[in-house]
């Protein structure tokens, strides 16, 4: 715990000492609500853009704690807005909490949810006396939709002087490291025909799939370090006696910035371009958002955060290879582009299950979940409070 003794040397370290006990007993005051709130998301996974029980179950205990609340937020219908306050300082809490298609919550975004709604509970507090406003946005389709770029797009987030937002992982890791990514849906068209009656009069589309992932199979081996490139082909055809007329796939890209991505792209589209042309297919590339970037840190919320976290008990000194968590994609990163942001790991003590994971689903709830629902609102609501403090 943060040693309260070393803070008393003059009125502004007595006042960070208060305020801090403040945050610590109004969190745990609502810890049950939060608890309950990230069980119930939990037990309820939806998928981007339809997290419509999701973004009710926020906006009511946000409102339920004074907060004003905007549903379907700029015309989004699972996208919420929550204020409390009108001071001069904005401080923004991303809330995610879509889920994985087979997978539910096995990236946390129940936690998340969690974790800013209680700091935004615990700043609201602090909002008359320390000039603050404090908003919580509901954050859409994270996983691959590209929902804070939609918002983005339409005038969130562009006035706030910090966003934030805690991810659950399997270790604590203070920096957010994250690839930047596109997401593009893939389509072959071909003819389809009697397999084994007719089959010159087909024009085979799983074939041009399959072209197409031996090309980039192929390429991988010379892609530059610090690059991604994989996806899944999510229809193959209708019969195994009938030429498959259609498929279609998700990929995605990922290299260290979006300028690095810009480069790499075309290699990719050129594999795909492959699989048309050798089964006289017609290919739609189609992007399913705009890419996500690499993360921009404000260093110097990132350095209270580390204090506050560690001051909880957090440890950041985890084995490099376990700290690589951080290496996710987020649309977090594309809003660290336009305001000052940190993105933090919270860490679920459950290496090696790791995000993406049934295991790590498992993890997301439990003693351990709870802990870092606590722990990082805290952590978030004393980065803040220091970040503006005069």
């Amino acid at each position: 715990m943060i040693d309260d003794e070393n803070l008393r040397g003059d009125d502004s370290d007595r006042s960070r000492v208060a305020a801090r006990s403040r945050v610590v007993a109004n969190v745990a005051a609502h810890a049950a609500a939060l608890v309950e709130l990230s069980e119930r998301l939990h037990a309820h996974p939806e998928l981007g853009w339809q997290e419509h029980q999701a973004a009710s179950w926020t906006a009511e205990t946000l409102s339920s704690h004074g907060f004003a609340v905007t549903r379907a937020y700029l015309g989004f219908p699972t996208a919420i807005h929550a204020v409390a306050g009108n001071g001069s300082h904005r401080i923004g809490l991303m809330a995610e909490y879509d889920a994985l298609p087979g997978l539910g919550h096995a990236c946390g975004h129940n936690i998340i949810t969690a974790i800013s709604v209680g700091a935004a509970i615990a700043l609201s507090e602090f909002a008359d006396e320390r000039d603050l406003t404090i908003e919580v946005y509901g954050t859409p389709a994270e996983e691959g939709g590209g929902g804070k770029i939609e918002l983005l797009n339409k005038g969130a987030f562009v006035d706030l002087d910090l966003a934030m937002m805690a991810h659950p992982s399997p270790v604590d890791s203070a920096e957010a490291r994250p690839f930047a990514v596109s997401h593009s849906h893939i389509e072959y068209q071909g003819k389809s025909a009697h397999a084994g009656a007719y089959p010159d009069r087909g024009v085979n589309a799983n074939d041009a799939f399959l072209v197409a992932q031996v090309a980039l199979g192929l390429l991988r081996q010379q892609l530059p370090a610090g690059t991604r490139v994989h996806g899944l082909q999510t229809r193959g055809g209708e019969a195994p006696n009938a030429i498959p007329e259609k498929t279609e796939g998700r990929w995605y890209v990922r290299a260290e910035t979006l300028e690095d991505l810009k480069r790499l792209q075309p290699r990719i589209d050129r594999c795909f371009e492959a699989g048309a042309l050798a089964t006289g297919c017609e290919l739609t590339s189609t992007p399913e958002s705009e890419p996500y970037s690499e993360f921009r840190t404000d260093n110097r919320a990132l350095e209270l955060y580390r204090e506050h976290a560690r001051g909880l008990g957090r440890n950041f000194d985890a084995p490099a290879e376990q700290a690589t968590m951080n290496r996710a994609s987020t649309d977090m990163g594309n809003v660290s582009q336009v305001v000052p942001a940190i993105h933090p790991y919270i860490g679920l003590g459950c290496y090696p299950a790791a995000n993406h994971q049934p295991e790590f689903e498992a993890y997301c709830i439990g003693e351990a979940a709870n802990q870092a629902i606590t722990d990082g609102a805290t952590a978030l609501a004393l980065t803040a409070l220091d970040y503006f403090a005069a």
